[in-house]
């Protein structure tokens, strides 16, 4: 059954307010009446639309996590090589994080908070399949930069943790910055181009450093 546009329209409102409020508060500090001030309707539509708290943050996670995947299909993009992909990574990635720079925080309680709902999210991603298309896009960069399926996650893992870490603890980094006479916003226009740089020289200059674990 088809549903009705007004209701999609009401549920988009819906979903764009209590994502602001799950950012600020978390799912614990969060207060469905709040969501529905800002939503600008009464709670009892909040509530039928959906019906508690939980169901509502699971679908705003999910939501946002499927976004945050979806942003980077052009990983998969056969044009691309490999260099040109963890640059596009970092400036998209670092992007996201600035305009919201809650995100991290909001992600990093939920997985401690309930770590199932993330490796729920997590199974519906054919991992092994996206390494075997990055391999074959890729065999002859892996093999120069000895890129390996068993190190393949160290990689990743470092490359991420660049791009997050400024924003996890960006109360300390603007701080710091400040002091330095440099503006956290340029840091991370700065940082874009920097974290990319630091990894591909890093591949480049390392690669028969790589552990292999054989």
């Amino acid at each position: 059954m088809q549903i009705p546009e007004k209701d999609k329209h009401t549920e988009g409102i819906i979903f764009e307010a209590a994502t602001r409020v799950f950012i600020e508060k978390g799912m614990d500090g969060a207060r469905m009446q709040e969501i529905a001030d800002r939503a600008g309707i009464n709670k009892a539509l909040l509530h039928y639309y959906f019906r508690s708290k939980e169901r509502l943050f699971s679908a705003v996670f999910e939501k946002i996590a499927g976004q945050m995947f979806s942003k980077f299909a052009p990983v998969m993009d056969e044009n691309l090589s490999f260099e040109e992909k963890i640059r596009f990574f970092f400036r998209e990635h670092m992007e996201i994080l600035k305009n919201n720079p809650g995100l991290p925080g909001f992600i990093l309680n939920e997985i401690n908070r309930n770590p199932d709902r993330m490796a729920n999210l997590i199974k519906g991603y054919d991992v092994k399949s996206i390494w075997l298309h990055l391999q074959k896009l890729h065999g002859a960069e892996f093999e120069k930069y000895g890129i390996t399926k068993e190190n393949f996650p160290q990689l990743i893992t470092s490359v991420v943790s660049l791009s997050v870490f400024p924003f996890a603890a960006k109360a300390i980094f603007s701080v710091i910055l400040e002091n330095m006479g440099c503006h956290f916003d340029d840091y991370i226009e700065q940082r874009k181009t920097f974290a990319a740089g630091f990894v591909i020289s890093a591949l480049q200059s390392g690669n028969h450093d790589m552990p292999r674990y054989s």
